[in-house]
């Protein structure tokens, strides 16, 4: 198997949950159903935060010096998308730490797998969360908050590409690549599953309407 191979066996796997998170009942569960341009901002900056805290936690703990330095990069560009949502919103807001995908991502204490669970599983959800925000200014009329989320979503995708880059680079064996494969697609399940209990405890079906 090769980085390009994964992630086409992980988008197949689950291109279902894929498909539903990035519908427009994201943000609904993201939310708790307020809709509201405040209420978006601000669950996009605990996401940002959150993801920043990670990163940086795994910078400060590794080893590997190929994967401190990208662990690195990446905790300073979501510290920064952090700070740029944050500097869009009227009142000041200090962000929440944690939810249930990053407590998965935070557990794990291997390197390919991290790289594989925070830069091919995370970045696969965010890119749909992005896109759907991106909506949300876009129906709003607020273009500028709808490009500062079309950057976030191009920056998130070279994350992504980064850390199919390491783990072609770093993928020794076929136990390697499954192990990868393995936590990518258990970080879209949790991810999922987030989702839909938030759905469901709204009384909304995530199932889309046919």
């Amino acid at each position: 198997m090769d980085a390009a191979a994964l992630r086409q066996r992980v988008e197949e796997e689950m291109g279902t949950e894929l498909e539903r998170i990035g519908s427009n009942k994201l943000l609904v569960a993201l939310t708790d159903a307020d809709l509201s341009t405040g209420a978006v901002l601000r669950a996009a900056a605990d996401s940002e935060h959150a993801a920043h805290n990670t990163f940086a936690g795994w910078a400060d703990h590794e080893n590997d010096p190929a994967a401190r330095e990208l662990f690195g990069w990446v905790a300073d560009r979501e510290a920064e998308h952090r700070d740029r949502v944050l500097e869009t919103l009227d009142a000041d807001y200090e962000p929440n730490d944690g939810g249930t995908m990053h407590s998965y991502l935070r557990e794990r204490e291997d390197t390919i797998e991290r790289v594989a669970a925070g830069l091919v599983g995370r970045p696969l959800v965010s890119v749909r969360s992005h896109l759907q925000i991106v909506s949300h200014f876009v129906n709003e009329a607020d273009e500028a908050g709808a490009d500062l989320f079309r950057e976030f979503r191009t920056e998130t995708e070279e994350e992504l590409e980064r850390g199919l880059a390491y783990l072609d680079d770093h993928c020794e064996h076929e136990e390697d690549w499954e192990s990868a494969e393995m936590v990518a697609s258990y970080t879209v399940q949790v991810a999922y599953d987030d989702y839909a209990d938030s759905l469901e405890g709204l009384g909304i079906d995530v199932k889309p309407v046919c």
